[in-house]
Formats: structure tokens, sequence, C-alpha cells
């Protein structure tokens, strides 16, 4: 039995995820004229957030919302987070690897939360104490301990949100795992190290919406996070490192050893 919330969190993401299958399909229509795919993208954004909120606030309509698209809504009580399409730049491209996210935050904890994938049709939820699972199949994280067997997944910032000392964390890393992935949707790298696909990941200036259920569905799954410099994860912050548990403080002194 899937706990309530979880229901109409699967409901709004399977009724919006109609969508973003129609529009993902078209998407190859529109490859050759660049111009107009970043015009479709949004509508595809606002049309799948807006189908996302019809269902929620049908069932929360006092609560706070918290969307990439409409920015905040003020509400009582607890708040539910929404990003559309994780992954924008995969779905522009007709990259599979995209999440439709939801979840709900209570007194500063994020107590239920979804990542549905359409495309793939995988299903992820956890919800507080019900474990992680993924389209019926309860996950778990990895067992690895040698960071040479280890697969890490990071998000390489682009443009003008290059840091100083990024190439620097790649470089500890790489040289010590049997290599780096680059998903692009924190959300799902999330859930791969959750379902012990991946052993780590990391990546600076998130949004929460990016992490929200990610984060859960790790913590539920037996893993650990932090932020990469170690101290404690909040939802305040904007940087993370997400791990199995048994390599994290290696991840650590890795990212801070710079």
């Amino acid at each position: 039995m899937l706990p309530a919330t979880i229901n109409i969190f699967e409901k709004a993401a399977r009724k919006a995820g109609k969508i973003l299958i129609r529009d993902f399909g078209e998407i190859e229509n529109l490859q050759i004229q660049s111009k107009n795919v970043g015009d479709f993208v949004t509508s595809a954004d606002l049309k799948i957030e807006k189908s996302l909120l019809e269902t929620l606030k049908y069932y929360y309509p006092d609560a706070n919302y918290i969307t990439e698209e409409s920015g905040h809504i003020k509400g009582n009580g607890e708040t539910i987070v929404i990003d559309p399409i994780d992954g924008t730049s995969n779905f522009i491209h007709g990259i599979p690897n995209i999440g439709i996210v939801i979840s709900k935050i209570v007194s500063d904890e994020i107590t239920d939360g979804i990542i549905y994938n359409p495309i793939l049709n995988e299903f992820y939820w956890a919800s507080n104490g019900k474990g992680a699972w993924c389209n019926n199949k309860r996950i778990r994280v990895s067992k690895r301990q040698d960071l040479s067997s280890c697969l890490i997944g990071t998000g390489a910032p682009f443009g003008n949100r290059i840091y100083n000392d990024y190439y620097k964390e790649l470089e500890n890393i790489s040289k010590l795992t049997a290599g780096v992935r680059r998903l692009g949707a924190a959300s799902i790298d999330l859930a791969y190290v959750a379902s012990g696909k991946i052993d780590g990941f990391w990546e600076k200036d998130l949004n929460l919406w990016d992490v929200s259920s990610g984060i859960l569905l790790v913590n539920e799954a037996g893993g650990r996070l932090s932020e990469p410099n170690g101290n404690k994860w909040t939802i305040k912050s904007r940087d993370l490192l997400a791990s199995n548990t048994l390599i994290h403080n290696k991840l650590v002194e890795n990212l801070t050893l710079l």
C-alpha cells in the first residue's frame, strides 16, 4: 500500500507525465529549428507545472507551493515543492534522463517525495520511515567500499556557473574511482545513488526543487548526505554530497583537499 501522500503525488505525476511524453516525442520534429526549441520547452515546462498544480491543489488547497516556474505560492502548513522537468537540457536534446519531481516538507523536514521519469517509466518514491522504492521494488544504496570500483555522479557547471576548484575536484575524484558520470538531472543522480547504480554524487549550487525528493530517497535507502565539505545538509544548503555511506568520508577528503 502506498502512503496517501505518495498516492496523490503519483496521480499528479502520471497525469502530467502524459504531456511530457507527448512533448518529448515532438522534440525530434523541432530539433532542426533550434530557435523554436527554447520556446517549446518553456511552454512544455509551464503546461506540465499547471497540470501538477491542478491535481495537487485539489488535494492540498491550503499548502505552500514552491515551484521552479511559478516561484512561491503562499499558503498555510506544509510546503509542496515541484520541478516539472528536471533535466530541461536533456529534454531539449531528446535525451531521456529527466524527472518530474514532487516533495512535501513539514517543519523544514522532507517527509515524502517522488521522482517520475515517464519516458523510461521509472517511478521512484520515499516516505519517512517507509524505505525507498522504484516501481514497487525496494531500493538500497550500494555496498562498494573501494573507491577504485565506484562510479560517482556529478553536475558539471557550465557558462558563468563554473567555479574555482571544480576541475580540481573532478581530477581528484576521477583518479581514485572507476569513473565520473554526468547524467544532467540531479534528481536522477540521487535516485541512482539510492538504487545503488552509482555510489556517490556531488554538485554545487543546486535548488531545493532539484534535490528534495532525491535527498529523502538516499536517506531512506541507507545512504548518507552532507555538504561536500562534510557539513550537515539542511534545506537551506545549495551544495550536496550523497553517497552509499561507506565511501563518504573519503569523498569529503578528496573534495576538500584542494
